[in-house]
């Protein structure tokens, strides 16, 4: 990726630290995240124009409050802090920080003390901002002068101009922030003068030229699930290297009406890729058979998939590369300064297979944020009913039947889910949501059909509105859109006489039901 800019954001831990990379992206400047910890040459190694220090939940004063090496202040680049990077960049260069009277979380207006100055540039007097902090400046480094102040905040934005050092005590990179774009834009081409040169052709050109280079006259193999991501990597990797690559798709069982055939025209009959679909749907049902927890289903698909690869994977080969669709969120995980997360879901990729295939692994995606692989996949042809698609578990249906799974209870969540999915599409509902899908409750209720009382199954409606999926909301659907959904559902699905819409966020509740 030489021939793009490289701007480093440098993570102290902040939950918004992707959207600052993502942001930065979006601008057509190549952004890429490393862990505070990171030594200084992995940072000089990059050849960054510019670092963005990102927030962080702790103070700068706690026992194991994160820090980055000072040195990397005297590496010439423009730098802009943010909300505890700028109280670590203040520290760090003589200024003073104190615990502020009150923690700010939330809305707060910024009153802008130098238009004229490139950071603020075509921002107003007066501007909408979003705070989240509990320490304070309360003096300001030598060199540095005071640009932005609140009510409460004495210094909400610092600058030294000569060295190009800014820092910000909101979050520009969050909508909430009314101006934060027009802060950002003119720290990317005003002060540090990036290239544009990041963009998904000029990626899909690069990444085509790479797998070439790196496979040479090997072969690749790698699952194929249906989602977008892997259904994005089989599609880049068939048009680096063709019959090289070989998708294999499990069919488990678990997945939605008419899955496989679906994937199979577009990626095989569509697209061209060479797919090879393994049914092994009777497999997973027998391993599952009378299991209701949900962590143990999960891992009992984890580990039933990972044995049917396998399998195929020696069946196969010539193959001496695994391929897997790893999107850049999950190489942060890894390397975070938070460190990895607690509970690994292993089910959505393979990457607990055994050491005994000695493939040598490739990952296409790895440097892409999830909004970066649907336009990589619209580039690539694959229609946009597919691109756009909502996420679905790896364990697919498993984890949206409450209880043991069987073919029956199968039978009736995959017809109920298709109707529900039917009818967002036809109202047009479906991309205005961030993700819906039916669960099926493990209670009966008891109902009345015809002349006759019946006692029968329960079909729980969920769809939710997030943009990060950290958080989200219940959809507003309209009410006769869930009437027609339920009268579909209990005329046409055997077995279910009730249905119910699920209004609860996340957090408390989840996305998913399990």
């Amino acid at each position: 990726m030489a021939e793009y800019d490289h701007v480093l954001v440098i993570d102290f831990g902040s939950q918004y630290t992707q959207l600052i990379a993502r942001r930065i992206r979006e601008r057509g400047v190549y952004a890429e995240i490393l862990p505070c910890t990171a030594k200084l040459d992995d940072i000089k190694a990059h050849n960054p124009v510019a670092l963005i220090l990102s927030g962080g939940p702790a103070s700068v004063y706690d026992d194991d409050a994160p820090k980055a090496d000072p040195a990397l202040l005297e590496l010439g680049v423009p730098i802009l802090g943010i909300c505890y990077g700028q109280q670590w960049l203040a520290l760090e260069m003589g200024g003073e920080v104190k615990g502020a009277h009150a923690a700010e979380y939330g809305r707060r207006v910024v009153n802008v003390l130098d238009q004229h100055g490139p950071l603020f540039e075509n921002v107003p007097t007066e501007t909408t901002t979003w705070m989240s902090h509990g320490d304070q400046i309360e003096r300001l480094p030598d060199g540095f002068s005071l640009i932005g102040k609140s009510d409460t905040c004495p210094v909400a934005a610092m600058a030294d101009e000569e060295r190009k050092i800014y820092g910000l005590q909101f979050h520009p990179e969050v909508r909430h922030s009314v101006d934060g774009s027009t802060i950002l834009e003119n720290f990317l081409f005003k002060i540090v003068g990036a290239n544009t040169g990041w963009s998904m052709a000029a990626f899909e050109e690069e990444e085509i030229r790479k797998i070439r280079e790196q496979v040479g006259d090997g072969y690749v193999i790698g699952g194929v699930s249906g989602g977008v991501d892997s259904t994005v990597m089989a599609a880049l990797l068939h048009r680096a290297i063709g019959e090289k690559f070989l998708g294999v798709f499990v069919d488990n069982g678990l997945l939605r009406k008419d899955e496989v055939a679906q994937v199979y025209d577009i990626l095989h009959t569509q697209l061209g890729v060479n797919l090879h679909v393994v049914d092994a749907s009777d497999r997973f049902l027998t391993a599952l058979s009378g299991v209701t927890d949900p962590e143990k289903k999960r891992k009992i698909i984890g580990h039933t998939f990972i044995d049917v690869f396998d399998e195929e994977a020696t069946r196969h080969s010539e193959a001496q590369w695994l391929a897997q669709g790893t999107l850049y969120p999950d190489v942060i995980e890894s390397v975070s300064f938070k460190g990895p997360s607690v509970t690994i879901k292993s089910h959505h990729n393979v990457g607990g297979l055994p050491e005994t295939m000695k493939l040598k692994l490739i990952e296409p995606l790895r440097e892409l944020f999830k909004d970066e692989v649907r336009e990589l996949g619209a580039r690539l042809g694959i229609p946009a009913h597919i691109v756009n698609r909502h996420p679905f578990p790896g364990p697919g249906l498993a984890v949206r039947i409450l209880g043991e799974v069987t073919s029956e209870r199968l039978k009736v969540l995959r017809e109920a889910d298709a109707i529900f999915i039917e009818e967002l599409r036809n109202s047009g509902w479906y991309d205005k949501v961030s993700q819906a899908l039916a669960v099926l409750l493990p209670v009966k209720s008891v109902g009345v059909m015809g002349d006759a009382r019946t006692y029968a199954d329960v079909i729980a409606l969920r769809s939710v509105n997030t943009w990060d999926f950290m958080t989200a909301d219940f959809s507003p659907l309209p009410h006769d859109l869930l009437g027609t959904v339920s009268t579909r559902i209990i005329n046409e699905v055997r077995g279910v006489n009730r249905v119910v819409y699920d209004v609860s966020s996340k957090p408390p509740a989840t996305v998913e039901w399990e």
